[in-house]
Order: C-alpha cells, then sequence, then structure tokens
C-alpha cells in the first residue's frame, strides 16, 4: 500500500492486518512522520514517484492499493497545483508496476475533485452522481492529475486485463488526520479552531468564505469499508464513496461548537480559498453494487473527531 504513512492509508493498513492480511506499508515520510505505525506491516520508506522504487516495492504484490498523492485541503490545492499534478509520477508508476507483476488487484484513489466546477455553482447542490465527470472540467490541478489517473486504470484495465478498482473519495475525515499546518480539511481545522479557542477562552472563529458553501464529510471508518468492498468487487467503473449528508461550513461549526460546549464569535474570510459553492456524493451506483453506503452520522464522527483533536491541541500548548 502506497500512502501507508498518511491519514486513511494508516487506518486502512490496521484493518487489513485486523484480518489477517500481509501488508507492506509504504511511504516517502520519514517513519517519525507517519500518522499511524503498524508494527506488525513490513514499513518501507521509499518514493514511488521514482520507477525503480515503485516497481521493488510492488514485486510480489497481491494487491496494490495506491493512495499516495501530494495533497491537502482546499487551501493547499489552489495554492500548489503543479506539486499535485506531479502526482502523475506516481500514479503512472505504481499502477506500471502492478501491471508488470501480475497483481491480482489495484486499486485507485481518486477525489470528487475530479467533477466538473459547472455542477457545484450553487450551495443547494444536486449530488454528483459518476458521470458528471465527464465532459471533463476538474479542479484545476489535482483534479485534472487525478481524472488522468483514472483513465490510465480504464486502460490498463482494457488494454492488458488488469483488475483495476476505483473510488472517487469524498472529503474524508477522523482521528489521526492532519489538523493543522497548512494541509488539513475543513471537518480538522474547525476542530482545531473550536478546541483553540475553548482552551485559551479566546471565543473568536475565522471562517473561510461566507460560511454558507456546502459539502457532505465521511468518517474514516466508512471509507475504509467502502475503500475495501470497492477493492473486492468486480466493476472496473469509478464509484463515489462519500456521506450523503449535505451541511454547509456554518453547520459544521455549529456542531463542532455544541460538541465542544461553547459559542463562538464567527468572522468570514472572504478571500481565503474556498473551492466549488456545493458538492455532495451521489450514492445511487455504490447501493445498487453493495447494498451499503457510508451511514456514520457526521455529528458521531465530528464527536469523535473533535475529542482527538482537543487533546492534540492541548498536548502543543
Amino acid at each position: 500500500m502506497t500512502g501507508a504513512g498518511g491519514f486513511i492509508g494508516g487506518h486502512l493498513v490496521r484493518s487489513l492486518l485486523e484480518d489477517g492480511q500481509s501488508v507492506r506499508a509504504v511511504d516517502v515520510k520519514p517513519l517519525g512522520e507517519w500518522h499511524q505505525l503498524s508494527s506488525e506491516a513490513d514499513n518501507v520508506v521509499a518514493d514511488v514517484s521514482l520507477r525503480e522504487a515503485a516497481f521493488t516495492v510492488a514485486a510480489d504484490a497481491r494487491v496494490v492499493y495506491n493512495l499516495a498523492a501530494d495533497m491537502g485541503g482546499m487551501g493547499f490545492i489552489e495554492n500548489n497545483r503543479a506539486a499535485c499534478m506531479l502526482s502523475v509520477l506516481t500514479s503512472t508508476h505504481v499502477l506500471m508496476a502492478a501491471h508488470e507483476f501480475g497483481a491480482q488487484r489495484y486499486f485507485y484513489s481518486s477525489s470528487a475533485c475530479v467533477y466538473a466546477a459547472e455542477h457545484q455553482t450553487s450551495s443547494d447542490v444536486v449530488p454528483l452522481k459518476e458521470s458528471d465527470a465527464y465532459p471533463a472540467m476538474p479542479e484545476d490541478g489535482y483534479g485534472w492529475e487525478k481524472l488522468f489517473s483514472e483513465r490510465m486504470c480504464r486502460h490498463f484495465y482494457e488494454d492488458f486485463g488488469l483488475q483495476t478498482r476505483v473510488a472517487r473519495y469524498h472529503n474524508v475525515y477522523g482521528e489521526q488526520g492532519t489538523w493543522n499546518g497548512g494541509r488539513e480539511k475543513a471537518p480538522a481545522a474547525i476542530c482545531r479552531k473550536v478546541a483553540m479557542a475553548k482552551l485559551s477562552g479566546n471565543h473568536d472563529i475565522d471562517i473561510w468564505g461566507d460560511g454558507e458553501q456546502t459539502r457532505s464529510f465521511m468518517y474514516v471508518d466508512d471509507c475504509v469499508k467502502g475503500t475495501r468492498l470497492i477493492t473486492d468487487a468486480d466493476s472496473p467503473e469509478p464509484v463515489n464513496l462519500g456521506s450523503a449528508e449535505l451541511v454547509s461550513i456554518n453547520q459544521l461549526v455549529s456542531i463542532v461548537e455544541q460538541i465542544a460546549g461553547v459559542k463562538l464569535a464567527r468572522s468570514y474570510n472572504l478571500t481565503a480559498p474556498q473551492g466549488v459553492r456545493g458538492r455532495s456524493s451521489d450514492n445511487a451506483e455504490m447501493v445498487r453494487r453493495f447494498g451499503w453506503e457510508p451511514s456514520i452520522t457526521l455529528q458521531d464522527g465530528l464527536e469523535r473527531t473533535y475529542k482527538w483533536i482537543y487533546d492534540e491541541v492541548a498536548a502543543a500548548r
């Protein structure tokens, strides 16, 4: 598994190990910077954007999970488009290695950023269907890399018979995720800001945009379950993996305030990166294929996430 030192990768490694799987966990970061480090795994530090490294770590793999990418929240994506697109080297070399060594399955973690912006101009958004990715006009930089890599998966399946599987992740959050430093996503950023306000006694919060932009957020346990279902399934076609519970950023803040037991004065930064106006996952295809969709409520997931981030912020202080 590439990207194993990342947020989702760490949870997925642990899930596979708990089921008795043998896992080679690979990440470019030093081991001390991994979000989670499972001693039962074969933990390897390697830069799989390099062909030789990708071929070395994939040589005897039965299933290849490629979760590696240079990415973060909207602030990072909008200001690092070239870096995001360079992830195509990782996507290409890991896919080539899976084919070269005859992997039985290749899973690729794509993103809802592949969807055309014209479908996401209203906060009262119509949930995105898989077909809405075309005609193509994805998020500049990161979205284009993800969509191109999806097409590579498709053609390796058609031309070489490699059993590729693709999930389009929608805003994953939870414990052990990035919560500061500029790569964090909205749930973690809000949890951090609320925790800092509570600990400092300064009951103010800065919100990017007007707070009326909408999203759906998927708790990491649902992401792991869906990833494993998609990997083991028969269809190579990309499928949404996200919650259908749509909320505004203002509502997200209110939920975290309620969990923390505080009420904060809100200020709005209208010049900060905001992304699309609204985005939500249409899960009809997921339900059709698996009779399942992400179901952990935002309230329940945020309670667990806020507690973990609060402890992290308190320890840092």
